[in-house]
């Protein structure tokens, strides 16, 4: 049957020493970019941005469970720290929100991360079909399928599912439920009240965390892979955390919810749980929170200036890889195009 309780309200589970390092430079990394990301847009030179401020534990802790040589991660528009932690290429990844090219200038299939989805459960069926596909290869890879409490109720989440259960798919879909679908609050989107306890509607596993502890990610992630790895089938995660920042840089979140619940969020922060976890385990002493510090922001500065810098593609770009052979339509408005740029 599904857990439907956190991870975390029993026995906590723990990281290694060397990962939990990892684990929290990768996390503070993510936080560095994501807040560069925020003062780009407002300098205009990104046209909109989405943060994932609150949700690094979810993104990081479980995307170091993912095997990059065999798995392949299907990311929505806020997987940030998963792409960070699978190691692509994080200007090519900016390069999406800075409007240079769809899904991203990085490399999909060398760094097993697909390209950026901002379909809203979109992920999910593809995640699906390429581990149907990889069964039937015989390969020994597992995808993951990122998406959100709102995207739960998408019928193409459910679908997919439903598929993965009947066909026992190596897949695990990640639910990052961070309590707003953009100004909906879970209460009135998701039937009884967990994306977990469907689960068993599709014959699978379901398991809810505290998406803010990055050891009860990475468990669960690891345990789930593992379970897809051996022939058990998929199994459904669902990170329970929080959006501490508007759903995108258009939002005004003072419109739908109470800034007091901001705030006690915000005191939930997952960065500074797994620092006092790993100072009080021994796994991180004040010289490595210092050198992380350090090393997280020259990061985050060197992607800023790099995407900064990038140059935007050829106009001509809006009509190829549209479709294998150019239609008619397609040719006319090139030429229409072509005629307005030479005036």
């Amino acid at each position: 049957m599904p857990t439907t309780e956190p991870t975390g309200a029993g026995a906590r589970p723990a990281l290694a020493p060397e990962l939990a390092r990892r684990c929290y430079l990768d996390m503070l990394t993510a936080r560095r970019i994501d807040e560069e990301a925020v003062a780009l847009q407002r300098q205009g030179v990104f046209p909109a941005y989405v943060s994932l401020r609150g949700q690094e534990a979810a993104q990081v802790a479980g995307a170091l469970a993912i095997d990059a040589e065999r798995d392949f991660a299907f990311p929505t528009y806020r997987e940030m720290g998963v792409a960070l932690a699978l190691g692509v290429d994080m200007p090519g990844y900016m390069a999406s929100h800075r409007a240079l090219w769809h899904g991203g200038l990085y490399d999909p299939a060398a760094s097993r991360f697909a390209p950026i989805n901002a379909v809203v459960g979109g992920p999910v069926p593809h995640a699906v079909g390429w581990a149907v596909g990889e069964r039937l290869r015989g390969g020994p890879g597992c995808a993951v399928a990122y998406f959100g409490d709102g995207a739960s109720s998408e019928g193409d989440v459910h679908e997919a599912m439903n598929f993965a259960g009947v066909y026992g798919a190596p897949v695990v879909f990640f639910c990052q439920n961070n309590r707003w679908a953009l100004s909906v609050p879970n209460e009135r989107q998701v039937a009884g009240g967990s994306v977990a306890a469907r689960a068993a509607g599709y014959g699978m596993p379901g398991t809810a965390v505290d998406g803010n502890d990055a050891a009860a990610v990475h468990t669960a992630m690891a345990e789930a892979l593992e379970r897809a790895r051996s022939g058990g089938g998929p199994s459904l995660i669902e990170a329970l955390t929080y959006r501490v920042e508007p759903h995108s840089t258009s939002d005004d979140p003072t419109r739908y919810r109470d800034l007091a619940e901001e705030h006690a969020w915000r005191e939930r922060d997952p960065i500074p749980a797994l620092r006092a976890r790993m100072e009080a385990d021994g796994s991180g002493d004040e010289a490595f929170f210092t050198e992380a510090e350090k090393r997280a922001a020259e990061r985050a500065e060197a992607v800023r200036d790099a995407v900064a810098a990038a140059p935007e593609p050829d106009g001509s770009e809006l009509f190829t890889h549209v479709f294998r052979e150019p239609t008619e339509e397609l040719a006319r408005q090139r030429r229409v195009w072509r005629e307005e740029v030479e005036l």
